[in-house]
């Protein structure tokens, strides 16, 4: 059952990404179901290590930057460990 996503890219970015896409003869749904397939298998310990890092440099205009957000968890432990004290 596929379910409905939605996602914010820069415009270049995808317009890349669909031209790649449909030389490949697949839409960009299902390339990026294919992306996140590889995100799957759980054997990646940085973004750097994952095999469309190359691909995205490729696509990407200039140097690909990845923007990460900390997790709640992570953001909780900040802030009790900050009253301390």
């Amino acid at each position: 059952m596929d379910a409905k996503v939605t996602l914010s890219f820069d415009a270049s970015v995808i317009q890349s990404a669909k031209k790649f896409a449909e030389s490949q003869n697949i839409s960009l749904s299902r390339l990026t179901e294919f992306l996140y397939r590889q995100l799957e298998s759980k054997q990646y310990k940085s973004l750097e290590e994952l095999p469309i890092s190359d691909w995205v440099n490729m696509v990407a205009e200039g140097q690909a930057e990845y923007k990460t957000r900390k997790s709640s968890k992570s953001l909780k432990e900040t802030f009790y460990e900050s009253r301390k004290g």
